[in-house]
């Protein structure tokens, strides 16, 4: 995992790669290595009552993080690009491109089913729904209901979500397909990890350490120890609520970072932040994995 990072920033800073690499990477990794990989594992998925909490924990997290911000930007006098770019940020986890791989290496590819759920009904509607409402509002465009549905119903991974848990009712992926979509899922972890390494950018402007301090603190500590909290109240044991915690604890989002620029909320703020928050999650992520 730091090898593929490392090798990404090196060669964006060295080797002069060509213009839209990452670009070209990430429409791999969206639209068929993480379909592929979905594809895969959510098949043999056990069905229970307690996968209800991997998503709703995802949505917890968001709307907290955007309560936290806002009350910390009325303190603070922020501009609502800032409470906007922190929220669509650290509000929004990275739990596919680095989630997936860090739950992978520190729980075992029985870990990710879980993951995939927490990412896909969580994460990703979190940022079709919330998120898309969250940069109408600071930025002061108009998102419609219809165009957040098509969004939602026509992204591959989500495809493959709702078809990996058809085919695990009704007898699983065949087997003659099975080692094709796990090897084109695979390149997902190499691919993704050298994007981000591609876009990695640790540039942190005079004025910025507050707005940056508040958004990781509650991404990378204070959202999984609410979740853990949570995941105890309600009853929710064993790797439902460790795996929810984990991804619950994954740096900020990259798509989240991607949406804020495109509506002109704080760009510099949302990299700096993204690109911190990404190498500190290299070490708390397995410190919070530890703790569990």
């Amino acid at each position: 995992l730091v090898a593929c990072l490392a090798l990404g920033a090196l060669v964006a800073r060295l080797a002069g790669p060509p213009q839209g690499l990452a670009d070209a990477l990430n429409w791999w990794v969206v639209n068929i290595a993480l379909p592929a990989l979905v594809l895969s594992i959510v098949p043999g998925l056990p069905l229970s009552a307690e996968l209800w909490f991997p998503a709703a924990a995802m949505w917890m997290v968001f709307l907290g993080g955007w309560a936290v911000f806002a009350a910390t930007g009325r303190a603070f006098g922020w501009s609502g690009a800032r409470v906007g770019a922190i929220t669509l940020t650290c509000g929004l986890g990275n739990s596919a491109f680095i989630g997936l791989p860090l739950v992978e290496a520190l729980r075992g590819r029985e870990a990710l089913p879980i993951a995939a759920i927490a990412d896909q009904a969580g994460v990703f509607l979190s940022l079709a729904m919330g998120g898309s409402l969250v940069a109408a509002l600071y930025s002061g465009s108009h998102v419609s209901a219809a165009s957040v549905a098509r969004r939602i119903l026509l992204f591959p991974p989500f495809i493959a979500l709702i078809a990996g848990l058809v085919l695990g009712a009704t007898g699983g992926v065949p087997p003659a397909i099975q080692p094709v979509i796990t090897r084109v899922g695979d390149s997902l972890v190499p691919l993704a990890l050298f994007s981000v390494g591609l876009q990695l950018k640790l540039r942190l402007a005079p004025g910025q350490a507050t707005a940056v301090a508040t958004g990781l603190g509650w991404k990378l500590a204070l959202a999984p120890g609410l979740v853990w909290l949570a995941g105890r109240a309600a009853g929710i044991e064993g790797d439902v609520l460790e795996v929810t915690v984990l991804q619950a604890a994954m740096a900020p989002m990259i798509s989240g970072a991607i949406l804020a620029q495109q509506n002109r909320l704080e760009p510099a703020l949302a990299n700096a932040v993204l690109g911190l928050g990404i190498l500190l999650s290299f070490l708390s992520v397995p410190l919070v994995n530890r703790l569990l």
